[in-house]
């Protein structure tokens, strides 16, 4: 019989709680539910009044593993849904904004993707986001050197930057603008990394040809693009263990000598916020969003 749960006055009904989702370390569908449960508070800050994409991994990161950018049949009607307009004609999506809905959604067994604007302003960047993604034998290490450098080639332009994992193998970079059309903002996000190409052409490269990618870091500005998604911050990823795309000081982006310093899973993420609190919260302080030059 699946377990009907209240959560904040609405009824959810919470299915295959023993189910393993991340085999590597056993991790089960319970656990996944218990752990959007305690980080809510961080995370749905970050999604609201975005239109989240679902890659969902129900059967876990070996199973079928697929994106759904539409509202899932049968979703609860209290859960908030918005028409998004589209190349190919507009279409419905969640809008995750209360704890039920986040809920309801983690049952699904998913990755949380976002775009970088609000549903206000489906073609107005609020955010910029510059993705590292190295390329075997590069690692995260390489990452943070990049990182470190489109730090301060930010702040020169007035631009204040937030680094988070991505959970898988790279990191990415975020900060706040004043809402500027996505077109400008990708423009300005490919300028930088040309820049950051030009300045380490041993390690970075802007160009998306595959073949050009291994022993670099792949500063990836297209997702700067209206149509185009990042994982959200603190969403679990499709993986064997339960890492997450979490949140990281600069001071461990310098201090990042291995790949698995910066490598956390599902547990690591309550000690981090009790010591941190929420290290993207300055994405969420509209005083503090920059204007692009």
């Amino acid at each position: 019989m699946t377990p009907i749960t209240e959560v904040e006055g609405r009824r959810l009904a919470l299915s295959n709680l023993e189910k393993v989702v991340h085999p590597a370390t056993g991790f089960t569908k319970g656990e996944l539910l218990h752990y959007y449960a305690t980080t809510a508070e961080a995370l749905l800050p970050h999604l609201r009044d975005r239109p989240v994409s679902f890659l969902r991994y129900p059967d876990g990161p070996d199973g079928q593993v697929f994106f759904t950018k539409n509202v899932p049949p049968g979703s609860p009607d209290w859960v908030v849904t918005a028409q998004v307009p589209r190349s190919e004609g507009p279409a419905r999506m969640v809008l995750v904004q209360d704890l039920p809905s986040l809920m309801w959604a983690a049952n699904l067994v998913t990755e949380f993707h976002t775009p970088q604007w609000r549903i206000e302003a489906p073609d107005e960047a609020d955010r910029l986001v510059l993705d590292l993604d190295p390329g075997p034998p590069a690692t995260v290490v390489e990452c943070c050197e990049v990182a470190l450098w489109l730090r301060d080639r930010l702040a020169a332009d007035g631009v204040e930057t937030c680094a988070k994992t991505s959970g898988s193998k790279g990191l990415h970079l975020l900060a706040a603008v004043a809402p500027t059309p996505s077109r400008a903002t990708t423009d300005y996000a490919k300028q930088l990394a040309v820049a950051a190409e030009k300045a380490m052409p041993r390690l970075v490269v802007h160009r998306m040809t595959r073949s050009l990618r291994p022993g670099k870091v792949f500063v990836d500005w297209s997702q700067n693009a209206a149509r185009k998604t990042t994982a959200a911050p603190y969403t679990l990823r499709a993986r064997a263990e339960p890492t997450v795309s979490a949140p990281v000081t600069w001071q461990e982006v310098a201090d990042c000598t291995s790949p698995d310093s910066l490598v956390f899973r599902a547990p690591d993420i309550a000690p981090r916020l009790q010591a941190h609190g929420d290290l993207l919260a300055p994405l969420l302080d509209p005083a503090g969003a920059a204007r692009l030059p």
